[in-house]
Parts: C-alpha cells; structure tokens; sequence
C-alpha cells in the first residue's frame, strides 16, 4: 500500500463515518467509533478475558502459597535432625537415651537435644497401628529430636561416630530427603503454574484473534474507505488497539479482583467449616490462604500483562489484515 501525504492524518474517519451514517439535513453529530463499544463480540470477550484472568491469578496465587509453605516447611525441617535408637537385647534402652541425648547437646551446632518418652514414641504409630493395639511387646525405637543452632552447621559425621562408639544400634538422619522432596515439590508447583498461565495467555490471544477478525469482517466498508482516501495504517490499527485495550481492561479487572476476593475471605469459608468433623482440613487448607502484598501485585501485574497481550494482538491482526489491502 502506498500512502500519500497530501491526504490528512487526522480523525478524519470519524467525521466520514458520522456523515454517512446521519440522516439528510441533520445536523453535524458526534463522531462514531470505528469498532462498535457495546457489541455481542465485545461482550463475550470481555467475559472470557475475565475467565482466564480469574484462572491465571487463582494458580498464581496456588503457586505462591505452596512456594511460601514449602519454604517454611524446609527451614522448619533444616533446624532439626533426629536419633533414632533401637532396642536390643540385653541393653539399658533408657540408659542408652540419656546417653544418646548427652552425646548431642555436647556436640557442636547443637542448641537443643529432647528425648521422647516411650509414650510419646508410641504415639507416633497411632496414625498407622491405632490406639487399641499394646505396643509395649513391639520393639519401638525411642526418638531423640536434636535443634540446630542458627548461623552453625553441625559436624554430622562426628556426631554420628560418636554416637556409634557407645550406642549399640543407632542412627543419626538429617532429613535431606525430605528437604529435596519439598524442593522437588516446589519446582513442580512452578513448572505447572508456568504451564497454565501460558495456556490462558494462549487462548486470550485466540479469543481475540477471532474477536478481531470478526469486528474487521463487520467494518471492512468503513475501513476500506478509510484505507482508501489516505488515512493511515497506523491511525485505523491504533483505533482498535484502543478498542481491544479498553475490553481487555475491563475483563482482566473483573477476573483480577474476583480472584483477590476470593482470596481476601477464604476464611469465612472456613469458619463455615466449625464444628464438624472436616474443621482441621478445612483450617490447615484456608487459614494459610494469604498470599500478602506481592501476592496482589502479582494479581494487578497479571491484569495489565492480560490487557496489554489484548490490545497487540488486536493490533497485529489489523496490520496484516490493512497490508493485504491493495
């Protein structure tokens, strides 16, 4: 297409479109948009924007709770070792603990070393053997729960060859499995969170694509003869651009703050939950449901990021549809 610069650059479009669409001998009216504000298209779009920015902020703020909870939980497991002393035949299991116990608060990086009692010990296996069965003929290792100091990294093999050395059948675990589960755990989270954002980013671009495609298929006449009489490509894509913006504003709002409402009072849904047999699960799953400041941020971030991916493709598909225009 080539553009000629004797034709004016301005809101000509606009007052061609008034003309033509104005009754004879009324008088000058105000000037109409290209695309339509208030059409079906525009409406669906601005539903289906608000969907995917209410599922995107949702995992989002999934992704972030269980990144916070794993990095409490694996600070919460890196303070704390445990000693692990099974009974055998024809030695002192108590003597062996307050040895045990002993040998660990004497050595360095240690703050705390607590015993638990045969009871306490049994209580362990309650969630798997239950309440009714005697434990007192099985075997139960007595459990030592050692601190770790802050800012001191314990001398773990020390610990464990003196323990060894007087302590008939002892081990010493540190729990670095379960911390690389909970790492693992968390990059899962990530991956999958980064996953789904992606898709609603994808089917955004679709549903806009379509949405842009129909309004032009609609306005083709007034665009063409915009094109024609010498406005610019970039005056009629900057037309929609605006349009697109102002709908992917709009539903990336709604979805926005319908997420940060459900987050804000997940805990009147679990106050629904008192009393009965379900109040723990429901308090461990919404009393943590508290994404913070950067949590919202992240939310109003996504709403821009949904609005702005609207308002380019809207504008990229009007650009190529103009250039094929001869």
């Amino acid at each position: 297409m080539s553009e000629r610069p004797d034709r004016p650059d301005r809101p000509l479009s606009d007052s061609l479109i008034s003309s033509a669409a104005a009754p004879r001998g009324e008088a000058a009216r105000a000037a109409a948009p290209i695309v339509p504000r208030n059409s079906i298209a525009g409406r669906a779009l601005i539903v289906v924007v608000a969907i995917m920015t209410f599922l995107a902020s949702l995992t989002t703020a999934g992704v972030m709770l269980v990144l916070a909870s794993a990095a409490e939980w694996q600070s919460d497991v890196a303070r704390e070792m445990t000693i692990q002393i099974r009974p055998v035949a024809g030695r002192d299991l108590e003597a062996e603990v307050r040895e045990a116990a002993a040998i660990a608060r004497a050595a360095p990086g240690i703050a705390e070393a607590r015993p638990y009692t045969a009871e306490e010990s049994a209580r362990l296996l309650e969630p798997w053997l239950g309440s009714s069965l005697a434990l007192d003929a099985l075997p139960v290792p007595r459990i030592i729960v050692l601190r770790v100091a802050p800012g001191r990294r314990p001398d773990l093999a020390g610990l464990r060859a003196a323990l060894s050395a007087r302590i008939a059948a002892v081990t010493v675990d540190d729990h670095r499995g379960w911390i690389d589960r909970m790492r693992t755990m968390a990059s899962t989270a990530i991956a999958g969170g980064v996953g789904i954002l992606a898709l609603v980013l994808v089917a955004t671009v679709l549903s806009v694509n379509f949405a842009t495609r129909g309004a032009m298929a609609m306005n083709r006449p007034i665009v063409e003869v915009l094109h024609f009489i010498g406005a610019r490509d970039g005056y009629i894509a900057s037309e929609f651009q605006r349009h697109f913006l102002r709908l992917g504003l709009t539903g990336g709002a709604v979805g926005g703050v319908a997420a940060m409402a459900v987050l804000a009072f997940a805990g009147v849904f679990r106050d629904l939950f008192l009393g009965t047999p379900v109040e723990e699960q429901a308090s461990a799953l919404f009393s943590t449901m508290s994404i913070g400041v950067a949590g919202y941020a992240a939310v109003i971030g996504q709403i821009i990021l949904v609005a702005a991916v609207t308002a380019l493709t809207s504008r990229q598909i009007v650009s190529q549809t103009l250039a094929a225009i001869e």
